[in-house]
């Protein structure tokens, strides 16, 4: 798989009879190892080991509706309280990051009304603050630590 800009981390791989797969230490279980799937671990490990969100507060392909169809944000950061506080979306490294990217993560936010929507595909990282009354995104440099009080 394709060296990503984010730390290195070792993970357990196996290879079934038709697919390569990917230990996923929050599900507990083998997930085929896609692109995406490969940019998604090292974004959760990078948010839990160099970030310090816990373990606890993160949920991955949390199933949500939107105007009657059925969606999975990637990742969803909960905040202490248990509302939502961070949504990521993934990418797979070799798609671009693009302003339809940045509409379907705005889209999940109207059902969750996160503070922080972040977009990667392992190479880019974006994060971003909505502003709802301008309807734009304000970036920010770096993604935050994880603070207690967070929302």
């Amino acid at each position: 798989m394709q060296k990503l800009n984010l730390p290195t981390y070792s993970f357990k791989i196996k290879n079934s009879e038709k697919h390569t797969l990917i230990f996923d230490e929050l599900r507990k279980k083998y997930i085929v190892l896609t692109p995406e799937e490969w940019v998604r671990q090292h974004f959760v490990k990078f948010l839990i080991e160099e970030k310090k969100y816990p373990v606890s507060l993160i949920a991955i392909e949390k199933q949500l509706t939107i105007n009657n169809l059925k969606k999975r944000s990637d990742i969803l950061i909960f905040a202490s309280d248990g509302t939502p506080n961070i949504i990521v979306e993934c990418k797979a490294p070799s798609i671009k990051i693009t302003q339809d990217t940045f509409d379907q993560i705005a889209r999940y936010n109207l059902k969750l009304n996160a503070n922080l929507l972040i977009v990667t595909n392992g190479l880019d990282h974006y994060t971003c603050v909505l502003d709802k009354e301008k309807e734009t995104y304000v970036f920010l440099k770096e993604i935050p630590l994880f603070l207690t009080n967070s929302k």
